[in-house]
């Protein structure tokens, strides 16, 4: 297959959804072997049963994917209705191998067997935002599997929180693990620009940042955002992000979370993750000119290594991205294209981005096969 099979559509039933996408399924190609399904959390009652459906239509046995409060297809985003993105793909069989759920760290090694020796592997996972474990489990499959790169998400749903590994699980992470023999590229859009210098978190406690290179949090978060009173924060606050570095990367590779609560008196502000002394943190902007220039930055660069137009791709964006960011006209995934071109694409609006072994924010994550 020089290039992947793609089908998607809308409906206002999931019943509708179901009998559209096996319409469409009549035209897929005989080699097909490997499946992506992704459903939004409106079809998480018919997803056990779309998936089987798609199972002895195609006769294909090996998928992955997830539910996703949006999902994404070649040049649309879907939302809030029933709706389905299915891309199908060959693979030699001697090339990948499904992970299949893993919910605790003592499972790995006992559940992730990798029959073929792959010198390098890609492996796309998704993961449930509920299992306390799953950021962690991210980070020990990463380290379990020699040589690997693992990209993703987590699944975002207001009904079950609902992934695919050949069979539709729930409480842990799954995927499948190609080998170096399927050739890859893969990258991440921040969506924010960094402003300012690095700081060392000097006193922490918990979630809650009191000085910052020895000074007051607060006052060093103000200094850098060019912010001189109460009444400025207030109506900036919204635009203005937290990036933990990571120890050891560059100023680029950093985790976005969100400012949840200010103190004036004690001049310190509260964020949606652990914060550790010794650490790094810089603050960021984020609105729709940050985010489309750094996801035309970071396109412009996979466009200057493709040789060759795109077989197919999976993205995944962060919910809070796609309309809330780029707009109500599929603009993100638009912008994609206009990069890249036409092909096949499919993917999630996920509650947490995965790349390499770290769980991200306000991100988008491309991956494609080439």
């Amino acid at each position: 297959m020089q290039t992947f099979f793609n089908i998607s559509c809308q409906h206002s039933s999931a019943n509708a959804v179901i009998d559209d996408c096996l319409q469409q399924l009549g035209d897929a190609p005989k080699k097909a072997n490997f499946g992506f399904i992704y459903v939004t959390d409106t079809m998480s009652a018919q997803y056990r049963n779309l998936l089987q459906q798609c199972k002895t239509r195609t006769g294909i046995q090996h998928w992955v994917g997830s539910l996703g409060m949006g999902v994404i297809s070649s040049g649309r985003e879907h939302y809030d209705m029933p709706a389905a993105s299915i891309m199908l793909a060959h693979f030699d069989e001697n090339n990948f191998t499904m992970l299949p759920l893993i919910s605790h760290a003592n499972e790995i090694s006992a559940n992730v067997k990798t029959p073929h020796d792959f010198a390098t592997s890609l492996g796309i996972v998704h993961g449930d935002p509920m299992n306390s474990e799953t950021q962690g489990l991210i980070h020990d499959l990463q380290s379990h599997i020699k040589n690997s790169f693992i990209v993703g998400g987590l699944t975002s749903s207001r009904d079950e929180q609902l992934q695919v590994a050949d069979n539709v699980y729930s409480g842990g992470i799954s995927g499948v693990l190609f080998s170096d023999k399927v050739s890859v590229l893969s990258n991440l859009s921040q969506g924010c620009s960094p402003i300012g210098s690095r700081h060392e978190i000097t006193k922490s406690s918990e979630n809650i940042a009191f000085t910052l290179d020895n000074k007051p949090a607060l006052d060093v978060l103000m200094q850098d955002m060019d912010i001189n009173t109460e009444a400025e924060l207030q109506r900036e606050a919204a635009e203005i992000f937290t990036g933990l570095c990571i120890p050891g990367s560059d100023r680029s590779d950093y985790t976005v979370r969100n400012i949840i609560g200010i103190d004036i008196e004690q001049k310190a502000f509260a964020i949606n993750d652990y914060i550790t002394e010794g650490n790094e943190i810089l603050f960021c902007r984020r609105d729709h000119q940050t985010a489309t220039e750094d996801l035309e930055q970071m396109l412009d660069k996979m466009a200057k290594r493709l040789k060759q137009p795109p077989k197919g791709g999976v993205y995944v964006s962060c919910m809070g991205r796609g309309r809330e960011q780029f707009g109500n006209n599929s603009e993100e995934i638009k912008i994609i294209h206009r990069k890249l071109g036409d092909f096949p694409l499919t993917g999630f609006f996920a509650n947490g981005e995965i790349h390499h072994d770290k769980l991200y924010g306000y991100t988008g994550v491309l991956t494609l096969f080439t």
